[in-house]
């Protein structure tokens, strides 16, 4: 009854915690789609300007040859242009010209300035999203980009017929660690865990810090059993940590795998390796 409780309560907390990050997500998606489609705009503005322009300067210059150029080339007496007309009508389309010209200007001016000004967001908007994605007590990836990372892997996985596996590893003494030693020493314990993942797992394999004290990793290419390996490697790695560390913190970790099966959406792979290093924290094991 315990371990049930203890998975719909980490299954909850899972849902909740999934809603926030794919909100966060969603919120990100459509300012970038509205810088973009402002920049659109400004584009189509820049066109319709310039389109404007060539066609008040075709208009004038067909204007101003129809009226010189009868009279230059047709010498009957039917048409007569009076070429003490030409000044005012010469200058009468100078100062149209200049007009628009200034016209022209402003709007190309506030153009730019729009343009400028859109930039300036879409960059930034690029760097929040690159640093938001990026938890700064561990250095690894946070738990916003668990799910386009993971999506992309998937859709790789399934393409190429590969496997893929999840682990789900949790700092299981971290609690009393920081109660003892202080949040920011917890935090550093916090970093060292990190390293020690960092150096356990492959290059090609993606760790992120999903939760306080919980990382996800994402080993693609990789069975369960291979998977196994993994964990076998960071067993060790933790016990020559425990026997090696000054401080006297000593690291306890539980740890739970999946793997991807196609069709499956990535809550549930998650879910299902959380669940599994939830029976491991319990020490529980199941004999099928």
């Amino acid at each position: 009854m315990t371990g049930n409780a203890g998975t719909t309560l980490a299954t909850m907390c899972n849902t909740k915690s999934i809603g926030h990050e794919a909100e966060d997500l969603s919120l990100r998606s459509r300012r970038v789609r509205h810088l973009q489609e402002e920049m659109k705009t400004n584009f189509k503005r820049d066109l319709h300007l310039w389109s404007i322009s060539i066609l008040v300067i075709l208009v004038l210059a067909t204007g101003f040859a129809a009226v010189i150029a009868p009279s230059l080339a047709w010498r009957t007496a039917s048409f007569h242009f009076d070429f003490r007309d030409l000044p005012q009508l010469f200058w009468g389309m100078i100062v149209l010209v200049l007009l628009f010209s200034v016209y022209v200007t402003t709007q190309k001016r506030e153009l730019n300035a729009t343009r400028r000004t859109l930039l300036q967001e879409f960059i930034m908007s690029e760097h929040l999203q690159a640093f938001s994605l990026l938890d700064p007590v561990t250095q690894l990836l946070n738990s916003c980009a668990i799910d386009p990372i993971v999506a992309k892997e998937t859709i790789r996985a399934n393409r190429l017929g590969t496997s893929l596996t999840v682990a789900t590893i949790s700092l299981d003494n971290f609690q009393s660690i920081a109660k003892r030693v202080g949040i920011e020493q917890g935090e550093q314990t916090l970093y060292h865990a990190a390293r020690l993942l960092k150096n356990t797992f492959r290059g090609s394999d993606v760790i992120f810090r999903s939760r306080t004290s919980e990382f996800v990793v994402v080993m693609p290419d990789t069975t369960e059993q291979e998977a196994e390996h993994a964990i076998t490697r960071l067993r060790a790695g933790t016990e020559r940590w425990n026997a090696e560390a000054d401080s006297g913190c000593e690291f306890s970790f539980s740890w739970g795998i999946a793997a991807y099966i196609e069709g499956a959406r990535t809550s549930d792979v998650l879910e299902r390796a959380r669940r599994c290093m939830f029976l491991s924290s319990q020490k529980i094991n199941f004999v099928f």
